[in-house]
């Protein structure tokens, strides 16, 4: 499944030079309610766009886009996603003799990138540092990083580490083993295909139902708190409470790296993540990373999510799945 990774890449290299520096839009607070007064988060929610997560570095520190220049890339953009586009690629025939040019991928079919940048036409995802960028690993995490690069070398990203199984199955191991969703998180990020999620909420519970892998993280509402003890989790532990009319939710407890960054957090990961109906049709989420381990600062980004009328669709990641099966059974082979 490499193809969603290409198209991010993909959109995070089309940014241009910019001239005309401009501004952020402010949230606003005409929400709807729930019959007993708070916020209503309830629907079904999209979180596709074609905002980079980290803001190409020739953009400087060009914060947002102006009307202008968020068209021209967009349009940009969308060329360079349709180029991928290997839905008729032919397969090999006594007529064409031709060979198709992806083999076991998706085609432009089953992507959905979006067509559009933030409505505040932000250069990147990220808000905080300020440079719109991820900050720098610690030592600690650089030095596994480049550990893992080089017992990896020449090794594609689902193929086992020579001599690995399980564990060893590179950074997309847990989605292809259909444990936890590439873009699903904690913390939820957008990327390739399925980024719906639909929200349900009682007085003391909130349900975010994710279409990738059909996870479901079901978050007591019961006041600040951590969830330290207890099992660790593959999505954590979290709680939630209101800080006005945004929904606070603390999740720790993980129990290790997780599918977020290509499994850079760790078990140490702490994130607050925010809700706030900002409006009838967004959903704004607001996220913040904190893992001492990992990264050498905390840091923030944004994703507003957009509303929509049709239904989540079952993901059966694993039905009829012989994906597992040929990787192993090549690396056995090689």
């Amino acid at each position: 499944m490499n193809g969603r990774h290409t198209v991010m890449l993909v959109v995070a290299s089309l940014a241009f030079a910019v001239l005309v520096p401009g501004t952020a839009g402010a949230q606003g607070s005409d929400a709807p309610r729930t019959p007993w007064g708070a916020p209503d988060l309830q629907g079904v929610w999209d979180r596709q766009t074609l905002t980079p997560f980290q803001r190409p570095r020739e953009l400087g520190d060009k914060a947002v886009f102006t009307e202008e220049e968020a068209a021209v890339f967009e349009s940009r953009a969308t060329a360079a996603l349709d180029a991928l586009d290997v839905r008729v690629a032919p397969r090999d025939s006594a007529e064409n003799n031709e060979t198709a040019q992806t083999i076991g991928n998706y085609n432009d079919f089953w992507f959905d990138a979006g067509a559009t940048t933030v409505e505040t036409r932000r250069t990147s995802l990220v808000i905080d540092p300020p440079d719109g960028r991820v900050p720098p690993l610690t030592a600690e995490a650089a030095d596994k990083q480049a550990a893992l690069v080089r017992s990896r070398e020449g090794v594609n990203r689902h193929e086992p580490t020579p001599g690995g199984f399980v564990d060893d199955l590179g950074p997309g191991r847990y989605a292809v083993r259909c444990l936890v969703g590439f873009n699903t998180g904690p913390p939820l990020v957008p990327g390739g295909y399925n980024q719906n999620m639909q929200v349900f909420q009682t007085e003391d519970t909130v349900v975010l139902f994710n279409e990738m892998i059909h996870d479901a993280r079901i978050v007591p509402i019961d006041g600040p708190g951590r969830l330290d003890d207890g099992i660790p989790q593959w999505l954590g532990s979290s709680r939630a409470h209101w800080e006005g009319d945004t929904l606070v939710i603390e999740t720790t407890n993980f129990r290790g790296d997780t599918s977020f960054m290509n499994g850079l957090s760790d078990a140490n990961l702490h994130l607050t993540e925010r809700l706030t109906r900002s409006s009838e049709t967004t959903l704004l989420y607001e996220v913040t990373v904190d893992d001492p381990t990992v990264w050498t600062q905390p840091w923030s980004y944004e994703l507003p999510m957009k509303r929509i009328d049709g239904p989540l669709y079952e993901y059966a990641c694993h039905e009829g799945n012989y994906g597992l099966y040929n990787i192993l059974a090549g690396a056995s082979e090689q």
